[in-house]
């Protein structure tokens, strides 16, 4: 007797392409992120699904596939949390990695695309075709071990397509499976209690700074969360500021023509603007520097605080705006654009000082 086996023709993934594929038919313009989380699913999940079909699954070489990048030449630079996105035009140069300890740590430092990169949290890596009614875009796409997004980078019309066609080719994965195995992070929380902790000691730390980069390690030290320093510290170094403080320093600097320095970051990679600001525009929630090679967009609704501190260095005084949402991660960090060894810009100091102290009537 002849058996015959017939083979289900479904594959991991297809499900959630239809799926997506019904949502795309109702919101055409839906974003990626938007889309995933609409689906129940991570974006890493949600593009993984579509390999085949416009994406491309790339080995798991961040590093060196970040390492190939200059020649693409000019590129935009995407990194993003839930609460804002930070795009900034420019060529990858300069990309270097250094080991520290049990972690991995790298660099981009260019007037452009400047980048602090925390590669333990660089797991999938893609290669992406988008198209639209609107527009082709392609770009790589980097996501950590939950499939969130850390970093992406689009081509421009200025960008090398060869190049990028060739880096594909040479980093593209064996087997094209449509799904990833994610995992999730686990929650923790290593800060204590207010009461338990050594707070003379800590100001103490605090008073004799001598360099903004020591400060994370010194937190980590006393084992004290960001916001809750910034609680207890007292007036001098840090206290909090109006919801709308964000705006009101973005339009004082456009109009004070004054540089600074915008980070934006997730726990995979901190992106920095270092410049002036000049568009400004609200749409909806989202408040938004529209320049030519900068792009800010921030869910401004979803600032829960919004802080003014001060931190010694061998400079003087550091003068920041740092925002929060509600389950105290930093959405933003703004400072007046300096270098190691040069003053804070004067004008960076009056802008923050003309914020309005939360509390306070006008």
């Amino acid at each position: 007797m002849n058996h015959t086996t017939i083979e289900l023709a479904h594959k991991p993934g297809d499900e959630l392409r239809r799926r997506h594929q019904l949502l795309k038919a109702q919101k055409p313009d839906i974003r990626p992120r938007d889309a995933a989380e609409e689906l129940g699913v991570s974006e890493g999940e949600l593009l993984a699904s579509r390999i085949g079909n416009g994406v491309i699954r790339l080995q798991d070489t961040p590093q060196a596939i970040l390492s190939a990048i200059l020649p693409l030449g000019e590129v935009m630079a995407l990194t993003r949390n839930n609460s804002a996105v930070h795009e900034r035009n420019g060529v990858y140069d300069n990309v270097s990695f250094s080991s520290h300890g049990n972690m991995t740590m790298g660099l981009a430092i260019n007037p452009d695309i400047d980048l602090r990169l925390f590669m333990d949290h660089w797991k999938f890596c893609f290669a992406v075709k988008e198209e639209s009614h609107k527009h082709s875009r392609k770009s790589l796409q980097f996501f950590d071990k939950s499939g969130m997004a850390v970093h992406k980078i689009y081509l421009t019309p200025k960008s090398n397509g060869k190049a990028y066609d060739d880096l594909v080719a040479n980093f593209k994965a064996p087997g094209q499976p449509g799904h990833i195995e994610t995992e999730a992070y686990t929650a923790e929380n290593f800060d204590l209690p207010d009461h338990e902790v050594n707070w003379p000691g800590f100001r103490q730390a605090w008073e004799r700074l001598r360099d903004t980069h020591d400060f994370y390690p010194m937190l980590r030290k006393f084992r004290i969360g960001r916001e809750q320093a910034f609680r207890k510290i007292g007036h001098k170094f840090a206290y909090e500021v109006r919801g709308n403080s964000l705006q009101h320093a973005l339009e004082a600097a456009r109009d004070r023509e004054c540089p600074i320095m915008v980070f934006v970051g997730n726990r995979g990679c901190i992106q920095i603007h270092s410049g002036p600001v000049k568009e400004l525009a609200q749409h909806g929630p989202w408040f938004n520097v529209l320049d030519q090679r900068f792009n800010l967009h921030v869910r401004v609704d979803m600032i829960a605080s919004s802080w003014v501190t001060k931190k010694p260095t061998d400079d003087g005084v550091v003068t920041a705006l740092e925002l929060f949402d509600r389950n105290g991660e930093v959405i933003l960090t703004l400072f007046g654009m300096r270098k190691p060894g040069v003053p804070e810009l004067v004008e960076w100091r009056g802008i923050v000082e003309g914020l309005t102290p939360q509390g306070v009537r006008q």
